[in-house]
């Protein structure tokens, strides 16, 4: 007879947690959390220290995942130029897609205005990371400016998820590409 082995109370509270920080934003309550987690509010304090643990934990757990889809979306050509305007491709199906809710780390950003909150380092760690796949990609492409050059195409990234999340139907990933082809130009 064949057992299943059911998620721990840590990964149930991390999945929980990233599921509702995504839906209804990193504020949610400890309550909500716990509930959606079916775990003991000790769970929490033991495995994260508090929900100011739980918060940085997910947005570190967040940022691989995220990354790994930025890589799959630079996976398309072997073009360094294809690769990066097909990154605008891609960020055009995920804020087209009903279930985009806007930038994680944004959010993150905005909600908690104490800047020594660890989510800040988890954010700016996650922001270097993704410059660093960027500069990457511009070095293969050969630019003159590559650091600068990533710096361009984050900003057209950051604008792209935050017009996503507030303007229904204005495909913002579409005129960011168009910029960035000036920006790999």
């Amino acid at each position: 007879m064949a057992t299943t082995t059911q998620p721990g109370p840590r990964e149930r509270l991390l999945t929980a947690a990233q599921e509702l920080f995504y839906a209804r934003g990193p504020a949610v309550g400890v309550d909500a959390l716990l509930k959606e987690a079916n775990v003991a509010r000790r769970s929490l304090y033991e495995h994260f220290g508090g929900k100011d643990g739980l918060v940085a934990a997910v947005l570190r757990r967040a940022a691989d995942e995220d990354l790994a889809w930025y890589e799959q979306a630079l996976a398309g050509s072997t073009d360094p130029r294809r690769r990066l305007l097909g990154l605008f491709d891609r960020l055009d199906e995920l804020v087209s897609n009903d279930e985009f809710r806007g930038c994680r780390y944004f959010a993150s950003d905005l909600t908690f205005a104490d800047p020594d909150h660890p989510a800040h380092a988890e954010t700016e760690a996650f922001r270097q990371r993704l410059r660093e796949l960027l500069v990457r990609e511009l070095k293969a492409l050969g630019h003159r400016r590559p650091a600068r050059a990533a710096e361009q195409l984050h900003l057209l990234i950051e604008g792209t998820l935050v017009m996503g999340a507030t303007q229904d139907g204005q495909r913002p990933a579409r005129a960011a590409r168009d910029l960035a082809a000036l920006v790999l130009d």
